[in-house]
């Protein structure tokens, strides 16, 4: 019986450890100063990602790999080479689409759409997301991690998406995870590796 209490109390202390608690004002201040300086000094970026795509019909997961290029102000490629090779690259308004071979581009000058979506990938990935006018924002803290939950408030966006959230890991200003919840509450979590702000690549990566 006592072991039984005992576990009950470590498990009871383990679950208040390790869920979120909301962050202080002072807190929210600090943490959007220090990663507004820190988005205003990223001028490139290169890294690898992990991306679980979950789906309450499958028991497992869905995981893809690959690496994303992003060049302020606006150019991004989102890379997947494993388990297959396809490509998305936001480049001059407009958005080209490599399927393993098979080419496509779409002008999202002309696509409110394309143009919110190019933002918000661009925002979860930098961090830079603190925009009242388009997202309801929350912000959080665990062990771990800053979390930042933003709620759209557009119409655009809240057809895709039903909440951002972005994980910054504690003592950092940049974004390791981004998890993108759909209204069906199926979602997309990335994981970001091997990150290199301010790296130096050829601009031939946003060739289609």
């Amino acid at each position: 019986m006592k072991i039984k209490m005992l576990l009950f109390v470590l498990c009871m202390n383990f679950t208040v450890f390790a869920q979120e608690q909301k962050m202080s004002a002072t807190e929210i201040s600090s943490f959007k100063t220090a990663v507004d300086k820190e988005t205003k000094t990223i001028k490139s970026l290169k890294t690898d990602f992990i991306q679980y795509k979950h789906l309450s019909f499958l028991s497992k997961d869905i995981e893809t790999s690959g690496k994303m290029y992003l060049k302020s102000p606006n150019l991004l490629n989102w890379q997947y080479t494993n388990p297959y090779q396809y490509s998305i690259i936001f480049k001059n308004n407009k958005v080209y689409i490599n399927d393993q071979g098979k080419k496509s581009s779409i002008n999202a000058g002309n696509s409110k759409m394309f143009e919110k979506i190019n933002k918000l990938i661009v925002g979860s990935v930098s961090g830079n997301l603190f925009d009242d006018e388009e997202f309801s924002i929350e912000y959080f803290k665990n062990k771990e991690f800053y979390i930042t939950k933003l709620t759209p408030k557009t119409t655009t966006i809240k057809k895709y998406i039903k909440l951002v959230e972005l994980y910054f890991p504690i003592g950092e200003s940049t974004v390791s995870q981004v998890r993108l919840i759909e209204p069906s509450d199926d979602f997309t979590k990335i994981v970001f590796k091997n990150k290199q702000l301010n790296a130096k690549f050829d601009d031939s990566v946003f060739n289609q």
